[in-house]
């Protein structure tokens, strides 16, 4: 059960260590992870975030429906622009998740004698969920390290949660979601050939293939951010079925309209940014009704893209 680096490597001895699987690396987990940093700064020590993947919910309950907020290369790249030392991701199994909690934690001490593990106020691991900030807390003087636990960030009256934003996202409230997010909610992928329709009608579209797993705001039109080789451009995204055109349609798809935008970008990468939804998915009664109000929504996400930045970084 090694974490994702070398048994025993001594650049962690001596390290303030946080675990969990963070993704979205949203409000919460960043006040964690700033938190390490900076303690571990103050004792000029090593910081480490250890991760798992896959989620420990996909593995133990099986859930098959896209889920995820971040890819594996995104939550990386969210958590080390914070600062952290070392970030390592670990594989968890069936295996792993009947290991109780001191077994998990004095394995985990054995390869990288951390000083100190800084946790949110809700965490647990271990078989049964038993090792609880209390429990870690007793292990910890056994086997030689302190164990911290954060107060929770809230938003309201609730807690940030990856649950929470899982759950504005899927019911179209992206301002909600991107604000516990702490920046704009992205989708990564390819960009591939659609069904050309879009460039028929003078609207050209480009088709976004995403990773499975990644959770997709509900259907919709949103005002959106690209990254293309590095460069910026504004645009409007669709996300739906396309009922005007299909009665019967199979699988949804995610269109990309960018405005006075015509290079040939098939095959590369495109990172998605949304900044603000402006409506539902709609089935018009002909292309020209459907053309009248994709102008709308242009000039409606002009209006939304003119005053917010096209990349919102986590704060460091």
């Amino acid at each position: 059960m090694p974490p994702a680096s070398k048994s025993d490597d001594p650049k962690h001895r001596g390290a303030w260590l946080t675990i969990g699987s963070f993704d979205g690396v949203h409000n919460g987990h960043q006040k964690i992870i700033r938190m390490l940093v900076e303690r571990s700064q103050k004792q000029n020590s090593p910081s480490v975030a250890l991760t798992f993947f896959p989620h420990p919910i996909k593995v133990l309950r099986g859930f098959k429906d896209p889920f995820y907020l971040t890819t594996p290369i995104e939550k990386d790249r969210y958590i080390s622009q914070l600062g952290v030392t070392s970030l390592l991701t670990m594989q968890f199994s069936q295996a792993i998740s009947q290991l109780s909690a001191y077994e998990f934690m004095q394995i985990l001490y054995d390869r990288l004698h951390f000083s100190c593990l800084l946790i949110g106020y809700d965490f647990h691991l271990g078989k049964n969920r038993e090792g609880d900030s209390n429990r870690l807390t007793e292990i910890g003087k056994e086997l030689g390290y302190c164990v911290e636990a954060i107060d929770p960030i809230k938003s309201g009256e609730e807690p940030v949660s990856s649950s929470r934003i899982r759950k504005s996202l899927l019911e179209g409230n992206l301002d909600e979601a991107n604000q516990l997010c702490n920046r704009w909610y992205e989708l990564n992928g390819e960009i591939v050939h659609g069904d050309g329709r879009g460039r028929h009608i003078g609207i050209p579209t480009a088709n976004i293939s995403t990773w499975s797993e990644k959770l997709v705001p509900k259907p919709g039109i949103y005002a959106t951010w690209s990254k293309i080789e590095g460069r910026f451009f504004p645009g409007v995204v669709n996300i739906g079925m396309r009922p005007t055109f299909y009665d019967q349609p199979t699988e949804q798809t995610i269109e990309v309209h960018l405005f006075d935008f015509d290079q040939d970008i098939y095959g590369k990468d495109m990172r998605l940014f949304f900044i603000h939804r402006i409506r539902d998915e709609e089935k018009f009664n002909s292309a020209e009704a459907l053309m009248k109000q994709i102008r709308d929504d242009i000039k409606e996400s002009k209006e939304v893209l003119a005053n917010a930045p096209a990349e919102k970084n986590i704060p460091a």
